[in-house]
C-alpha cells in the first residue's frame, strides 16, 4: 500500500489540511479534512449512523480540482491494471 500525495488546500494557512491523496492498488481516495461542529454532524446523522469506524470531514469546494486530479490518476491506475 502507498499513497500518492495530490495536494493541499491552496488556501490553507502554513500549507496545513484539507489535504487529498489516492491510493491507487486500493483505488481509494484518502482525505484530511475538518472535523464536524455539533451541528454539521447532527444533518450528517439525519441520513443515518456514522458507524464508529468511520468520519466525515469537511473540504472546501476549491479544491474540486484537486479531487478531480486525484480521481483521474485512479482512472489511469485503474486502466493500466486492465490492460
Amino acid at each position: 500500500m502507498g499513497l500518492e500525495f495530490i495536494g493541499k488546500d491552496p488556501n490553507s494557512s502554513h500549507g496545513e489540511s484539507p489535504t487529498v491523496w489516492v491510493e491507487p492498488s486500493a483505488q481509494e481516495l484518502v482525505l484530511q479534512g475538518w472535523t464536524l461542529d455539533p451541528e454539521m454532524r447532527s444533518l450528517c446523522l439525519e441520513t443515518g449512523k456514522i458507524p464508529s469506524h468511520e468520519e466525515v470531514v469537511r473540504i472546501p469546494a476549491r479544491m474540486a480540482p484537486l479531487l478531480l486530479r486525484a480521481l483521474e490518476v485512479l482512472e489511469g491506475e485503474q486502466r493500466t491494471a486492465d490492460g
